[in-house]
């Protein structure tokens, strides 16, 4: 197959991008329930992940959770709070008919994504792995998009130089880290920006 972008590969983050942020939005509505401030909540629970060392695999999710009651003072049970958070990853057909478009012209496809052992059944759930080459996650490969070395280790897993990458996240922190590492990127924001910036690296995509 003949790649006439001018990439090679397409890494794409998972919630924000590929599917609907169910983590941020999941926890939002655990606040709003709680009679809580969402933005207090969500920033807490994202230091909580990380400092547990859930985030990379560290740690059981039953930690995670022990801690996020301990600290927010939110007592329900996990399986609870859980589906608060997984039944709001809808992915959005619409990036998975991108994905399978930039596959058709060459372009090779991965997953990048901090979303835990989330993913895996979110993947059962959905059955999206089937449209990309590789999938890595924070929660296997003990890394994080937080330290940018992932981007360099990137690298080396799918053996391509990281001008013929591009990375795609909703999340600027990530966004900048990658590019320090040499990746190309585009910031995530909303559909039209989006395929405006993808059809920069492969012309003509629809």
């Amino acid at each position: 197959m003949i790649n006439d972008c001018r990439i090679k590969w397409a890494v794409f983050d998972y919630g924000g991008v590929l599917a609907e942020e169910g983590f941020m939005n999941g926890l939002h509505s655990i606040a709003e329930q709680e009679g809580l401030n969402g933005g207090q909540v969500y920033e807490l629970t994202r230091e909580i992940i990380i400092s547990t060392g859930y985030l990379v695999g560290n740690v059981l999710e039953e930690t995670f959770w022990n801690a996020f009651r301990r600290e927010t003072g939110i007592n329900r049970s996990d399986q609870d709070l859980r589906n608060e958070i997984l039944s709001r990853f809808e992915l959005r057909p619409w990036m998975l008919q991108v994905v399978s478009d930039l596959r058709s012209r060459g372009v090779k496809t991965a997953i990048l994504s901090d979303q835990v052992n989330w993913l895996d059944e979110l993947d059962i759930r959905d059955k999206f792995f089937q449209y990309f080459d590789r999938v890595y996650n924070s929660f296997h490969v003990g890394l994080s998009k937080n330290d940018p070395v992932i981007f360099e280790d990137l690298v080396q897993w799918i053996d391509c130089a990281p001008g013929d990458i591009v990375f795609i996240d909703d999340h600027l922190p990530h966004i900048k880290r990658a590019g320090s590492r040499g990746l190309k990127t585009i910031h995530y924001t909303e559909r039209a920006s989006f395929i405006e910036d993808m059809s920069v690296f492969c012309p003509g995509l629809s």
